[in-house]
């Protein structure tokens, strides 16, 4: 996994570290753990242990999102956590043996006027040179924070038309090629508000030039995205409660994707009352994806069975794969939360 390299006390425009914001700790009595496992085929038992619980590490967050591990050989744990509080406009750090912090704030929207309920930053992830690329709501926005403390932009705008608010992103085979969803969450009225230029919301491909290509605009809500261990394929959530999916893209010699296929559909799920939408998710070593939805992470095999569910009982946004890479980290609602697998994440 990559390393961040930022040198915090260069960061002198951000509050890092201590804040106003309260959390529960991660020994909190009250939330040792939530839900339940759900085996659903009996591969599951080779993934998750049937004993196996879904820690509850910290809480009190507004909605937490976007997690990423941040990888480092020194630290006794072998690394931290950061994630985003995007009502709170922030990133959060959390490691072993100490209550969450607030790492950054602003994380996604720099201006002063009020911005809506969800002005921050969503989905996280590092480059190949440790430095943290953040999808920006309220600043419509990909973004990199620099080893020096400086943010730059990456993209903001497609043919000249602002972004709606880019939600979440993924590195492709190259390690440098980001590719990134743009639903309208992260305006103050959403789809409905007068400032979205897009009529749209479209899956992008960004080159390490800084070109900027439209690859999808099928999908009504587009959000997380990963790829197959072996980058052939791009998998898609859709946050729309109509048509609750995951779709599949082959992925062409160029990068830009092939007709896509439904993967896998839950919208039955959503009409049965189990809480949540298609949102982030990740890829294992096998391929098989791990992905949030209506009612936890649903466990899905390459060819789309699903074989079990980790039902948190909230609404899950995001998870991300840590430590070892054996260890699932879930973001659901108010919750940091993880899972011990038998698996690990693909790319550790």
């Amino acid at each position: 996994m990559r390393k961040l390299i930022l040198s915090l006390p260069s960061l002198a425009l951000f509050v890092l570290a201590g804040s106003s914001f309260t959390t529960t700790a991660q020994d909190s009595p009250r939330f040792p753990h939530i839900g339940e496992i759900i085996s659903l085929d009996p591969a599951f038992a080779a993934l998750v242990d049937e004993k196996a619980t879904i820690e509850v590490l910290s809480s009190g967050f507004a909605w937490s999102e976007g997690p990423v591990w941040v990888a480092e050989k020194e630290h006794p744990f072998g690394g931290y956590l950061l994630f985003s509080d995007i009502p709170n406009n922030r990133v959060v750090r959390w490691e072993e043996g100490a209550e969450a912090v607030t790492w950054l704030h602003p994380s996604g929207y720099t201006g002063v006027a009020d911005y809506g309920a969800e002005p921050g930053s969503n989905g996280l992830l590092l480059d190949e040179k440790g430095q943290l690329v953040s999808c920006e709501h309220g600043d419509r926005r990909l973004s990199l924070l620099t080893a020096g403390g400086g943010k730059r932009t990456l993209v903001d705008a497609y043919q000249g038309k602002r972004l709606n608010s880019p939600n979440d992103a993924c590195f492709g085979a190259d390690g440098k090629t980001i590719y990134f969803t743009d639903p309208p969450y992260g305006l103050p009225k959403r789809w409905d508000d007068p400032q979205r230029e897009l009529d749209f919301c479209g899956v992008y491909r960004l080159a390490p030039d800084g070109t900027v290509t439209l690859l999808t605009k099928e999908m009504t809500r587009p959000n997380g995205l990963a790829f197959s261990p072996d980058f052939k394929t791009l998998y898609v959530a859709q946050s729309d409660p109509e048509a609750a999916l995951w779709k599949a893209f082959p992925v062409k010699e160029d990068g830009t994707l092939a007709e896509g296929r439904v993967f896998y559909d839950a919208t039955a799920a959503v009409e049965e009352g189990l809480p949540g939408l298609p949102d982030g998710l990740k890829v294992d070593e096998k391929g098989k994806l791990w992905a949030t939805g209506p009612g936890g992470v649903y466990v899905i095999t390459p060819d789309g069975k699903l074989l079990g569910r980790l039902s948190t009982g909230e609404r899950t946004s995001n998870c991300a794969w840590g430590n070892d890479g054996t260890v699932l980290y879930l973001t659901a609602d108010r919750y940091l939360c993880r899972i011990q697998t038998k698996t690990k994440g693909a790319g550790w």
